[in-house]
Parts: structure tokens; sequence; C-alpha cells
């Protein structure tokens, strides 16, 4: 059996979907021009914060949230859908996530290449997330 390792499935879908740079996510996030999603595990926000403003969907529900046809869509999570840009810890789950939007049918995504990490670093801004 030959399975494909992990990094050849991020590496593939990041060859197939848009990659912005953090300086490219922060300067559209600047503008007012991008949704920002954050798919990291919620345990992953309570430890590290996520940035001000993006919405949290963790990685496993994120087809489901946003399938209209499905019983677990969330109508009102995402409102106003400008730019997507999906970002986790380093922009490996979020390469996968953002492959599988775009098969939906979603054209306006992407993925923030180095994640929260490279996001940070770049100085978006970082709110902590409540228990609750």
């Amino acid at each position: 059996m030959n399975i494909k390792s992990s990094k050849e499935l991020v590496d593939k879908a990041n060859e197939s979907i848009k990659v912005m740079s953090p300086e490219q996510v922060k300067n559209a996030y600047d503008k007012g021009e991008v949704t920002l999603i954050d798919v990291r595990d919620i345990r992953e926000l309570w430890n590290e914060g996520t940035i001000k403003d993006s919405i949290h969907i963790p990685r496993g529900m994120l087809e489901f949230w946003l399938d209209p046809q499905s019983s677990y869509y969330q109508e009102k999570k995402i409102g106003d859908i400008k730019n997507i840009v999906l970002f986790c810890a380093l922009g490996f789950r979020s390469a996968l996530a953002t492959k599988a939007l775009k098969e939906m049918g979603f054209d306006n995504v992407a993925n923030a290449d180095g994640g929260f990490d490279s996001l940070k670093k770049v100085g978006l801004p970082i709110i902590t997330k409540e228990k609750k």
C-alpha cells in the first residue's frame, strides 16, 4: 500500500490553491478586504489567542458549516463573505481546508502561508479567546 504523507497532501493542495504571504494578508486585513477563518482547534485559541475579527470554524466542521444542504449549516457564521483567507497554526491544515472549500465551489479562498505564527509576526492584532 502506498500511502501519501501529510506533507505530500499539503504540498499538492498548495499547488492548486491561492496562497497569500503574511504581508499580503496583513495588507488586505488592514484594508478590510478579507474574512479570516481560523480552522485551529478551540484549545489552540484558548491557549494562544486568535486574530481580531477572525471567525473560528474548526477544521473538522468547515465543509459542514458552510454547506447550505448540511444539517450542520451555519447560515450566519460568515455573513458578508469577502475574500476568505484560512489559517491554522503553521498553514498545513488550512491548506487542506482551502482546497476543500475550492472543491466545494468557493472561488474567493486563499491559504495564509505560515499560519497564525507568521500572521502574529507581521503584526496582526491578537485577542484572547475565553473558555465558555
